[in-house]
């Protein structure tokens, strides 16, 4: 299928999609693009039909790797392959590096990015869920000015953001993982490249064999990711062993209530992201001991 008709703009600054946004008679009718992997099926298919798409990919400055003392800042329309293959996100926020190996193929990777994937929020992405975990913070710009939005208030439901119809996602700041920090990611799909039927991504930080932090974001579970804050607090103060593992796995999947549909019953969801949350703080909790 072709798209429905719609007018398409082509701002080469982010003020000016800005303007562009804010100028039209109602912002809601208008999508904003990045990559297009997630967009364009959605139009081809008109289950999306906006009377405006607004292109950022001649947008000027948004795709951009940067790092500045703790603080690794990731362009919006960084491509997913190239963040994937930066060696100062590899040593800055090695979560992220892992969960781009999941998403989709290559060929997607390399038109894909960062900013247009948690912008999307699906709630079965990789990078929602990342971002939620490392408690980034995402970087917007509206016609009041720019400001900053925590990734715990940024998933409000469905394909649903705390971004307003006249704002753009500029930029995602992430903390750079210190001594005694390890992180994992783990999903499970039917096949490699597909949504998975749930994914878990982890973050600890060791104080000796005690786990000073623990973080603990799972995906394809709800209407947006979700921190398990349960699990966070069972770890916390704990010996990192096998018995809080379990334990934080246990207390994981008794908090998700994941509906049933064609890939996966919410019983197997359930079952599934207890074995993953175990699993990646094994690997974690490993990567943890090897950075001190």
């Amino acid at each position: 299928m072709k798209p429905a008709s719609f007018e398409y703009w082509t701002p080469t600054s982010v003020d000016e999609a800005v303007k562009v946004l804010s100028g039209l008679d109602d912002p809601g009718d208008a999508k904003v693009m990045a990559g297009g992997q997630s967009l364009m099926p959605l139009l081809n298919l008109r289950l999306s039909q906006p009377l405006h798409v607004v292109d950022l990919n001649g947008v000027d400055g948004m795709a951009d790797i940067r790092r500045e003392g703790d603080t690794l800042t990731v362009g919006a329309m960084c491509r997913q392959r190239a963040v994937e293959r930066s060696a100062e996100v590899s040593a800055a926020a090695p979560l992220v590096v892992e969960a781009l190996g999941n998403v989709g193929h290559p060929a997607i990777r390399n038109r894909g990015t960062v900013g247009g994937s948690i912008a999307h929020a699906d709630p079965a992405a990789e990078m929602p869920a990342v971002a939620l975990c490392l408690d980034a913070e995402m970087v917007a710009q509206g016609p009041a000015g720019g400001r900053v939005i925590p990734a715990t208030e940024f998933f409000e439901g469905f394909l649903t953001t705390a971004l307003t119809e006249e704002e753009v996602l500029t930029g995602i700041r992430f903390t750079a993982d210190g001594p005694g920090s390890g992180s994992a990611f783990a999903e499970v799909a039917r096949r490699h490249g597909d949504f998975a039927m749930a994914g878990v991504a982890v973050h600890v930080r060791l104080d000796g064999d005690t786990v000073a932090q623990a973080r603990i974001a799972v995906s394809g579970v709800g209407l947006t990711p979700v921190r398990a804050t349960g699990a966070e607090s069972s770890l916390r103060g704990a010996t990192a062993a096998e018995d809080a593992f379990a334990a934080a796995a246990a207390a994981t999947s008794s908090a998700l209530r994941p509906a049933t549909d064609l890939h996966a019953s919410g019983a197997y969801r359930t079952h599934v992201v207890g074995v993953l949350v175990r699993r990646a703080l094994r690997t974690a909790t490993d990567r943890a001991r090897g950075n001190r």
